[in-house]
């Protein structure tokens, strides 16, 4: 398997990239977040990688954090994500949102995706929730019994029109009451305003 490469950016476009590593062209498609990463065109750059296998294809996707290269390899194991739609998930949330959206079983987040309904949402929720563990996420305060609460203001926010990075973002660091949605909206609203 190839975990990554190392080179000389081509090309970008849209949704991929070309890097030239010893004179080989290596065509990486990537979420919109690493393609903003990637440094100009000629400069070098690292890019971790994973190579998807089918009976009629190769493809290579490249990533500009390992933590991303994870979260598309634990995504791409649930049952109806495939690799376009697990890419598509990382261009609309960073891996911090996305974990963040499985620990507070945020369905209306993860299914605001392009080419990802509700059931699929629910079904990537319970199958990557005990992988992730909620002690690795970072979502201080906002774990187990909380999920009601979380879920409550996560919907308010995103009605609000905040996306759902934005209220990923804004949900954590909360220090109250575990089950206190109005709190919690509070919280997240000043984190919001703070940021404007």
């Amino acid at each position: 398997m190839i975990a990554f490469l190392t080179g000389r950016v081509a090309a970008k476009a849209a949704a991929y990239a070309l890097l030239d590593v010893g004179g080989v062209g290596y065509k990486l498609a990537m979420s919109t977040g690493s393609l903003a990463a990637l440094p100009a065109e000629g400069d070098r750059v690292t890019v971790y990688t994973h190579l998807h296998v089918r009976e009629d294809e190769l493809s290579l996707f490249g990533f500009e954090s390992e933590a991303e290269q994870i979260s598309f390899e634990q995504l791409i194991t649930v049952s109806g994500v495939g690799p376009k739609v697990a890419l598509a998930t990382l261009s609309a949330l960073s891996p911090d949102a996305l974990a963040t959206a499985i620990a507070l079983d945020d369905v209306a987040t993860i299914s605001s995706v392009s080419g990802i309904g509700k059931k699929t949402a629910q079904r990537i929720i319970l199958e990557l929730k005990d992988k992730l563990g909620v002690s690795d996420l970072g979502v201080a305060g906002v774990g187990g019994g909380a999920g009601a609460a979380a879920a409550e203001a996560s919907d308010a926010l995103l009605s609000m029109g905040f996306s759902p990075a934005e209220v990923s973002q804004a949900l954590k660091g909360y220090a109250g009451a575990p089950g206190d949605a109005q709190a919690l909206l509070k919280h997240a609203l000043k984190r919001l305003g703070a940021n404007r």
